[in-house]
């Protein structure tokens, strides 16, 4: 199942798309108008987030920015990428 969802952040669109198998984020696209420093964490993040529960991407999200003290995100922050997994989530119901 494809889940996609998007959140407008203060200075960006964020959209994410999960292909989800029986409850498992197979794999993780992350895109929109956004600034992130170093660019490479898109991908990191994406890879991180592959064979993850879904209910559990929020928190390997957490956990990902915990470690990850070198991310520079103007005007967006991990409250944002959060919104927009929850709104690929509500896909599911």
């Amino acid at each position: 199942m494809r889940l996609v969802g998007e959140h407008k952040a203060k200075k960006g669109l964020i959209r994410i798309e999960i292909e989800e198998e029986n409850g498992i984020a197979r794999k993780v696209m992350i895109s929109g108008d956004f600034f992130i420093y170093p660019e490479s964490v898109v991908d990191e993040l994406e890879k991180t987030l592959e064979g993850v529960r879904v209910e559990d991407i929020e928190g390997k999200l957490d956990e990902f920015f915990s470690i990850r003290h070198d991310v520079e995100m103007p005007y967006i922050s991990v409250e944002d990428f959060k919104i927009a997994i929850r709104k690929a989530l509500e896909e599911r119901k």
